[in-house]
C-alpha cells in the first residue's frame, strides 16, 4: 500500500470550505447577534497575535450561542482564516449546509466520533490558514463552575504536535444595565507548542484546564465590574426598552433640547 503524504492528506481530511456560503452565513450571524445582545465585547488587551501558523482555540461552553460567538470573533479579528470546529453529528444532520462552512459532525461518546475528532484536529493543526475551535468542556457548563473540567480530546490531539498555538478563550453572557445581555470574551496567554514539543497528552491535560480557568476568572471579574471601558466593542447591538416607552423618552429628550440616548444606563452600544 502506498504511504500517504502528510500535507496532502491533512488538507483532504478537512471538509471543503465555501467562502461564498460563509460570507452569507456570517452576514446573517452578525445581524442575529445584534438583535439579541447589547454588544459583543473583547476584554481589552486580549488579542493574541497570530503569525503564519496553525491555531487552536479551546473554550468553555456556557450556552447555545457559543459557536456563533466564536465564529464572529474569529471573523472580526482574523478575517483571513477559515474557521472549523466540531458539532454533534445529530444536530448537523438538521442543517447540512453547515458542513460547507467549517462545522464538522462528530458522534459524541463513540470510538468513531473520537477518532474523527482527533483526525480533524490534527488535520487543522497542519494548516496555517485555519482556526480550529474546540468547546473543550464537551457539554454545557456554568461559566462560574470551579474547578474547570475538560474532556481529554484536546490534550490527546496535541500530543506529538511540534508547531502552532493553542489559545484559551473564555465567554459568558451577563446582564448589565440594558434589556439585552452582553456577550463577553477573553483570550488567555497562548501556548506555543514548539516550546514544549515533547509534552504528553497527560501533561497537556494537566495544564490546559488551569489556563482556561484563569482566563474565565479574569473575565468574570471584569463582568462583575460592569465597566464597558475595560472592553473593546467588536459588535454593537440593540439598546432601548421598547417602541412605546422609547418614543416617550425621545419626545422628552427633544423637549429638553437633548440628544436622545436609547440606552438605559447611559452607555449606548457604540
Amino acid at each position: 500500500m502506498k504511504a500517504r503524504g502528510s500535507a496532502h492528506v491533512h488538507e483532504r481530511d478537512l471538509p471543503p470550505f465555501s467562502h461564498g456560503l460563509n460570507r452569507w452565513f456570517m452576514f446573517y450571524v452578525r445581524r442575529y447577534l445584534r438583535r439579541h445582545f447589547h454588544a459583543l465585547r473583547l476584554l481589552a488587551g486580549d488579542h493574541p497575535a497570530i503569525a503564519d501558523e496553525p491555531v487552536i482555540f479551546y473554550t468553555n461552553h456556557p450556552s447555545w450561542w457559543d459557536p456563533l460567538v466564536f465564529l464572529t470573533v474569529a471573523e472580526l479579528l482574523y478575517p483571513d482564516r477559515k474557521s472549523y470546529g466540531p458539532i454533534d453529528a445529530a444536530a448537523l444532520g438538521k442543517y447540512r449546509f453547515l458542513e460547507r462552512i467549517g462545522f464538522i459532525g462528530i458522534e459524541p461518546g463513540t470510538w468513531r466520533g473520537s477518532a474523527r475528532f482527533l483526525r480533524m484536529v490534527r488535520a487543522a493543526a497542519a494548516r496555517p490558514d485555519v482556526i480550529f475551535w474546540i468547546t473543550a468542556q464537551g457539554e454545557f457548563a456554568d461559566p462560574r463552575d470551579r474547578p474547570v473540567h475538560l474532556r481529554p480530546g484536546a490534550a490527546h490531539a496535541l500530543e506529538g504536535r511540534t508547531t502552532g498555538l493553542i489559545v484559551p478563550l473564555a465567554v459568558e453572557y451577563p446582564f448589565w444595565t440594558e434589556r439585552l445581555p452582553e456577550a463577553l470574551v477573553a483570550f488567555g496567554p497562548p501556548f506555543r507548542i514548539s516550546e514544549e514539543p515533547r509534552r504528553t497528552a497527560e501533561e497537556w491535560a494537566a495544564v490546559l484546564p488551569g489556563a482556561l480557568e484563569a482566563t474565565q476568572d479574569r473575565l468574570a471579574a471584569a463582568a462583575c465590574d460592569r465597566d464597558p471601558g475595560a472592553f473593546r466593542t467588536l459588535l454593537s447591538g440593540r439598546t432601548g426598552v421598547g417602541v412605546v416607552y422609547d418614543a416617550i423618552r425621545r419626545i422628552g429628550a427633544w423637549r429638553r433640547g437633548e440628544r436622545f440616548d436609547p440606552s438605559h444606563g447611559g452607555e449606548a452600544a457604540p
